[in-house]
């Protein structure tokens, strides 16, 4: 695999066949630090990521060739742990819910705030970082269910579940404060960044993600539990079960 120069910053894929878009933002991420690369297909985004390595990736929803989603699906495969940033000009819930599912890490819409997608990148390079750091923590565990922060990886009754990057921190920052009521402006701002919106509405998509995939009946959450208006509590009576 080959390794560009690191330049401070991290390593970009641009995936969008807007050239002026992939000109403006090869400008000023370039000049903010980033090393950046281009690609106007999925299918050459597939390759880029298969011969490069990454730490993160801003992909456009509607690009040609086989589309943003699956193209998001194809890096996912390729690549567990790469942050995966997805851009649209479509807002709504059920578009959100399409690019999770396909296992972004990420969403923002256009137009966006130039401040806050850097914001989000170098949060998400931060991450990758740390995940590729022999970091020597130890395991969260609460109840049967496990967050292994050295392996990167979630298993409930020791069965492996698959998690984004996003969702991952999202519930290792709950998992790390049981019983603790977790306000949502706080849970924004520790996973996402001090800079990002106070976007309730898209918070609470992804805690409904992660309960699909950690609770028994996501309807009646034993884990994650909603203090309503107000946040988010880590059931702290798993612990010993």
């Amino acid at each position: 695999m080959a390794e560009p120069p690191n330049t401070g910053q991290g390593t970009i894929l641009i995936v969008d066949d807007d050239h002026s878009m992939r000109r403006a933002l090869h400008v000023t991420l370039s000049g903010l630090g980033f090393k950046v690369f281009g690609a106007s297909r999925g299918e050459e985004a597939l390759s880029l990521v298969q011969a490069t390595r990454f730490d993160a990736v801003l992909l456009d929803v509607d690009i040609p060739g086989m589309g943003g989603i699956e193209t998001c699906r194809g890096i996912r495969s390729a690549s567990r742990h790469l942050p995966i940033l997805m851009l649209t000009a479509m807002d709504g819930v059920d578009a959100m819910v399409s690019a999770l599912d396909a296992g972004a890490d990420d969403y923002i819409t256009k137009p966006f705030r130039l401040r806050e997608l850097t914001a989000r990148l170098r949060a998400a390079v931060r991450r990758r970082n740390v995940r590729d750091s022999n970091d020597d923590a130890s395991a969260i565990r609460h109840g049967d269910l496990e967050l292994d922060p050295v392996r990167y990886r979630v298993r409930k009754s020791g069965r492996t579940i698959h998690v984004s990057p996003k969702e991952f921190e999202m519930l290792r920052y709950l998992m790390s404060h049981p019983g603790e009521l977790i306000p949502r402006q706080r849970l924004l701002r520790s996973v996402w960044g001090a800079n990002c919106k106070e976007d309730f509405v898209y918070l609470r998509i992804y805690v409904s993600q992660v309960r699909k995939k950690i609770e028994d009946d996501p309807l009646s959450p034993k884990y994650i539990l909603t203090v309503p208006r107000v946040g988010y509590r880590f059931n702290a009576h798993l612990a010993n079960c």
